[in-house]
């Protein structure tokens, strides 16, 4: 399966890395979303993308946009991931059943066992507006999202 742009975006409930169950539809009727799928915590280029969208938080979480970065990371690990890199939004452990979610999207790299670099930026309405998927070794250049949200 796969979300694709003008799709309605899958509701999925995950855990934290504080273990709080996020819903994806709790943000409907009010934030835009911007879902990023990545491979695994304390790699360096994931860690690289989180510690971008970490740089300028404002840009990408205020009143009006929530960043949720997904990978199969357990929640254990996603806390200390999140602590270790000063990570101010949630990480969602997508590890049991493992992948679900990221199956759910059409990220899931079944050979690695893992999320690749899927982004999905997701209107109030719950709405797919706009989407990128690139491949596990391949960074995503997060000033794309700036301007999909900028035209929003």
């Amino acid at each position: 399966m796969t979300v694709d742009v003008g799709a309605e975006a899958p509701d999925f409930e995950l855990r934290d890395q504080h273990g709080k169950p996020v819903r994806l539809s709790d943000f409907r009727g009010g934030k835009q979303v911007v879902l990023v799928f990545f491979p695994f915590a304390f790699t360096s280029v994931c860690t690289g993308e989180m510690c971008a969208l970490r740089d300028d938080l404002p840009s990408f979480q205020n009143d009006d946009v929530q960043v949720l970065a997904v990978s199969c990371d357990t929640m254990f690990t996603q806390r200390v991931y999140a602590e270790r890199e000063g990570l101010q939004f949630p990480v969602l452990s997508d590890f049991w059943p493992h992948g679900a979610v990221a199956s759910t999207y059409g990220v899931f790299d079944d050979a690695h066992g893992c999320a690749l670099r899927g982004t999905f930026i997701i209107d109030g309405e719950g709405i797919v507006r706009w989407k990128v998927v690139h491949a596990i070794p391949d960074a995503r250049d997060q000033s794309e999202y700036l301007k999909v949200l900028a035209e929003l």
